[in-house]
């Protein structure tokens, strides 16, 4: 029970051999330990130490990410249904982290160019993707079932969607229009905690992931699956019909190539260009 301020060097580097070594931590939760003990000494207590920052970072360990197949893809979808089915789809169809799809808007959805902008994605950069044509027709439905709850709204005087801080100051009605509309507007109200106005956010995120954690097992799939492994089987399927890994890379939103290039080990181990020696031997 000795105050931070009066321990020093051994102490932490003690501390953190015992996370590694006893604890067997994952190499997150041993940065995380140490940059929480970086802001303790430098903001808290005012203290530099040097030494710190000369403390080995542990690396964290490069997996290759799980990847379904197509048929486990065309599997799974087909035991799903209702909106977290168009979801689902619309993700493998696009690539779209899960709350990029969540967060969609109306004037973001370009029927006639078949292309989807995603706003303010991660490093908050917005990118084109490409809107699978056959979604279009379910997709016109769930744009009349989005007016419906908009035109609900409209009529009941509730509050407008939420919209960046900027542009709510700027123009105050703009939550209300049409076009900022949410794609996938949740069935029911709820409070925003940070303002306290009752108003209609996008689908709960839990929504698709509980429905994909049940479809799982009955699509008979035994590999680890989350709503991520649909992005990860969009790239990988793009790269072995053979698109060039510049063009999924700006669909996937990655700032370097080095991100996407992970996928071309997924494709390389299961294209089958290298022969086992065994299966050699067998012939």
């Amino acid at each position: 029970m000795t105050h931070p301020r009066d321990m020093g060097a051994k102490q932490v580097e003690s501390f953190l051999t015992m996370l590694a070594t006893e604890r067997k931590v994952s190499a997150a939760t041993h940065n995380q330990a140490l940059s929480a003990l970086l802001f303790l000494y430098r903001e808290v207590l005012d203290i530099d130490l040097p030494w710190l920052t000369e403390i080995n970072w542990p690396t964290r360990t490069r997996r290759i990410p799980a990847v379904m197949t197509k048929d486990e893809i065309a599997g799974l979808l087909a035991v799903m249904d209702g909106e977290t089915a168009l979801l689902a789809r619309l993700l493998y169809g696009t690539g779209m982290r899960l709350m990029e799809g969540m967060r969609l808007r109306v004037k973001d959805v370009e029927f006639d160019r078949h292309v989807i902008i995603v706003r303010e994605a991660k490093g908050n950069k917005d990118r084109v993707v490409m809107l699978p044509r056959s979604l279009t027709p379910v997709l016109c439905l769930q744009l009349l079932a989005a007016r419906a709850s908009w035109e609900a709204d409209r009529q009941a005087q509730r509050a407008g969607v939420e919209v960046p801080d900027a542009l709510a100051v700027k123009y105050p009605k703009l939550g209300r229009t049409w076009g900022w509309f949410w794609m996938f507007p949740s069935p029911t109200l709820s409070t925003d905690p940070r303002s306290g106005v009752e108003r209609r956010h996008h689908l709960f995120e839990e929504r698709l992931q509980r429905a994909l954690k049940k479809a799982v097992p009955l699509a008979g799939i035994v590999k680890p699956v989350s709503v991520h492994t649909l992005r990860h089987s969009f790239a990988t399927h793009l790269l072995q019909s053979g698109t060039d890994i510049r063009t999924v890379q700006e669909l996937l939103g990655h700032s370097d190539v080095s991100t996407t290039m992970i996928y071309m080990h997924v494709v390389k181990a299961g294209s089958g260009a290298t022969q086992s020696p065994l299966d050699a031997m067998m012939v």
